[in-house]
């Protein structure tokens, strides 16, 4: 599924898989998601698990009653990388009305973990 005019649109995040048990979306490692001195940037990592969560959230909700949003994000960067692929898997650890939570492991190509990250995602009710 593409996502056309977001953050992942203009990272280059793709979908893998996307169901409620796990969501899997791929990042290249290339100019859009490098710092300054030519690795991964923490931020486009952290902005690839709150994206594969909030879609696993999403497969839970009814979008014509309710929303999901990121309350909390926490990433651990473990390894650095320059260049390829990385993917994150995304497992809910708490499926709940107001809340969820999910663990989110970011991998390279080797599947070596490069970052692990928990997002906490919100549900409201949309206002009618």
């Amino acid at each position: 599924m593409a996502y056309p005019n977001t953050l992942m649109e203009a990272l280059g995040i793709e979908t893998v898989t996307m169901t409620k048990e796990k969501v899997q979306l791929t990042m290249p490692v290339d100019k859009r998601t490098r710092q300054p001195f030519g690795y991964l940037h923490g931020g486009a990592s952290v902005a690839l698990a709150e994206s594969a969560a909030s879609i696993g959230a999403s497969l839970y909700v009814d979008f014509q009653t309710q929303a999901v949003f990121g309350i909390e994000i926490n990433a651990n960067h473990i390894r650095s990388i320059k260049n390829g692929v990385v993917t994150a898997t995304a497992l809910p650890i708490h499926i709940g009305k107001s809340t969820m939570v999910w663990e989110i492991k970011i991998t390279d190509a080797e599947h070596r973990l490069v970052c692990v990250s928990r997002c906490t995602i919100g549900i409201i009710t949309k206002e009618k």
